[in-house]
């Protein structure tokens, strides 16, 4: 398995290659930003697809730009707002370090609880969104789209555990090609309408306005498009992996990738404005509008395909961020005890590999259980941010109060204006998605505290039971006597290998105990330790017609402590075997055994292997 591990993921990183796994600005960008760039790719089409089905036909169209102007004056301040926290806090952690440093535990794990399940869904929802656009281009695939998503969860997660610096360079050039192919859309578009030559989608059954376009309806397309800012967040829990100085690089790396979603952001629904491409479920707006732009001659499918097949890598990979951030946050959990400690392990390649796989693990579920279906999964999406966004920025409000650093003024003024901006952005997704889905985020993520506090508590008390009791066991006195029983099933040499070991204890006591159940077996073993002159230890039949061997040894072991002054160690011989199937030809009777009799206080269970010679 070992050598498996090494083939598929490259040979193991020792721990002082940690700084040469640092990301440079353009790697970084790819790294952190596919997932808020990405968004771009469906972020305008939900937009248009809550206004159509709104009931408001063609009209819908006047208020896609007029929305998502409103979304990137949004995606401005949380630019800047997050331009402070990175210089505050660049050892990262992000909205759960910021708010556990200034609101307090409880509200850090509304934070980072908020943010893990929207990295799970961010997960699902690009992967989804990435098949979205392969059947758009190809439709015969779309039956097949839930092991396709599938797929590119397995090759994302195999990327991942190669190591930071490995993922970087894999999904790289995907990104940058996203980028370009997109600019190049938007400029051809631009420039065909200004020069008039881009026109409508002839779409006849679709009438121009059937009721008019109420509040609820624009909030509603507004919370819809509120996944464009899924993402943004990233780099400020990242920066750790950044190059030295980390908090510069991860600042301007921030700016720019802002930059480019608001322009890549601004540019679609721009289009969408002059083309009005009505979204099906096999086809995506995003791809009406690279045919509208670039044409059906042979070249212009061409670009269409190219296009295609970006935006596919872009939504697939999008997900690398997820995969960066969110086994990174939940090690800050794990470090404060919140979450299991097996987070906390970098692995094979310097990663936190559990929290991958675990992320892995829970997207393909719901991958299946919405059978990759973007607009199902949406509305689950964007509310767990904007929570962590709307804690984040008001804990980074109270840092400035307290610690009154140079220019906190203006600090202040940037992070409560992002608190007020995404408080007031958490509340109209959660009111106006909360039917279609949204509930099941605002119900789950007071569970999931529950239980994270509940997993704390009982680490807490481990704790503390283990510090105090440290000192009470070594001031206790050592037990006048101490006696070895070693179980014996029959005369062999792993039996003679555990009675071996017990002489080397030199116990005050020493004596083999058979659990009959087959009352001729049993014979027949005593004849056996007899003829092989095994008096010295002596054995003892306990008889057990029930067939409960782990109560009879319990009664043997209780009758050796009954007085409250005897150790008993209790030696169990067991088989090493070379092959994992071995395992299964083979009961664990000693396993169980030794469950039983671990809670005994005074009892000790040691297993002594017999190796096997391998075949």
């Amino acid at each position: 398995m070992y050598r498996a591990k090494c083939t598929l993921l490259g040979r193991p990183l020792p721990n002082d290659e940690l700084e040469h796994q640092r990301l440079g600005k353009p790697t970084a960008l790819a790294v952190f930003a596919s997932d808020a760039l990405s968004s771009t790719a469906y972020a305008s089409e939900e937009i248009i697809r809550a206004l159509v089905l709104g009931g408001i036909g063609l009209a819908a169209f006047n208020f896609v730009l007029p929305i998502t102007l409103a979304l990137v004056a949004v995606l401005v301040i949380l630019m800047f707002s997050y331009r402070q926290t990175i210089k505050a806090y660049p050892s990262a952690g992000g909205a759960y370090v910021v708010t556990k440093d200034n609101l307090g535990l409880l509200p850090a794990q509304f934070a980072g609880v908020a943010l893990l399940t929207d990295y799970i869904l961010t997960v699902s929802v690009s992967v989804s969104a990435g098949v979205a656009a392969l059947y758009s281009a190809a439709p015969a695939l779309h039956p097949y789209r839930v092991p396709i998503a599938l797929f590119f969860i397995a090759i994302i997660t195999w990327g991942n555990l190669r190591g930071v610096k490995e993922s970087g360079k894999i999904f790289a050039a995907p990104t940058y090609f996203f980028l370009f192919s997109i600019a190049f859309m938007i400029i051809v578009g631009v420039a065909r309408a200004l020069t008039g030559d881009l026109h409508a989608v002839a779409n006849e059954t679709m009438p121009t306005v059937t009721k008019q376009a109420g509040i609820f309806l624009i909030l509603h397309a507004f919370a819809s498009g509120g996944a464009a800012m899924t993402g943004v967040e990233a780099i400020s829990n990242g920066v750790p992996a950044f190059r030295p100085p980390e908090w510069k690089n991860a600042r301007s790396t921030l700016m720019v990738m802002g930059s480019c979603l608001a322009f890549m952001f601004i540019g679609i629904s721009w289009l969408a404005h002059i083309i009005k491409p009505i979204p099906t479920e096999d086809k995506t707006v995003l791809s009406a509008i690279s045919t509208a732009v670039f044409g059906t001659s042979p070249l212009g499918h061409a670009i269409f395909l190219i296009i295609q097949g970006a935006t596919m890598l872009i939504l697939v990979l999008a997900a690398n961020t997820a995969f960066a951030d969110f086994p990174r946050l939940a090690s800050f959990h794990a470090d404060d005890a919140f979450m299991p400690k097996q987070l906390t392990k970098r692995g094979h390649r310097l990663v936190f590999s559990n929290g991958i796989i675990a992320l892995a693990l829970c997207a393909a579920f719901l991958v299946v259980i919405f059978s990759a279906d973007v607009t199902h999964l949406i509305p689950l999406y964007a509310i767990g941010v904007f929570t962590s966004f709307t804690l984040s920025q008001t804990g980074m409000a109270v840092h400035h109060i307290k610690e009154k650093e140079e220019g906190w003024r203006a600090g202040l003024v940037i992070n409560a204006l992002g608190a007020l901006s995404t408080g007031v952005v958490t509340i109209v997704i959660g009111v106006m998605k909360f039917m279609h889905g949204a509930w099941v985020i605002i119900l789950l993520v007071p569970i999931m505290v529950y239980a994270l506090m509940r997993l704390n508590k009982q680490y807490e008390h481990e704790h503390d039971e283990l510090t105090r009791e440290s000192r009470e066991a070594l001031a206790r006195p050592v037990l006048r006597r101490h006696v070895a029983v070693v179980l014996v099933g029959d005369l062999d040499s792993s039996v003679a290998t555990g009675i071996q070991y017990a002489r080397s204890l030199r116990a005050d006591g020493l004596r083999a105990v058979h659990v009959a159940i087959d009352p001729a077996r049993a014979d027949t073993l005593r004849e056996q330790w007899l003829d092989l002159n095994l008096t010295k230890v002596p054995l003892d039949i306990v008889h057990c017609p029930d067939r409960r061997i782990d109560r009879a040894l319990i009664d043997v072991v209780l009758r050796e402590t009954a007085q409250g002054d005897t150790e008993v160690s209790v030696i169990l011989p067991r088989l090493h075997r070379h092959r994992w199937w071995h395992q299964l030809i083979h009961d664990h009777t000693a396993n169980a055994i030794a469950r039983s009799l671990e809670g005994i206080e005074h009892v000790n269970v040691t297993f002594v292997p017999h190796r096997i010679a391998e075949l």
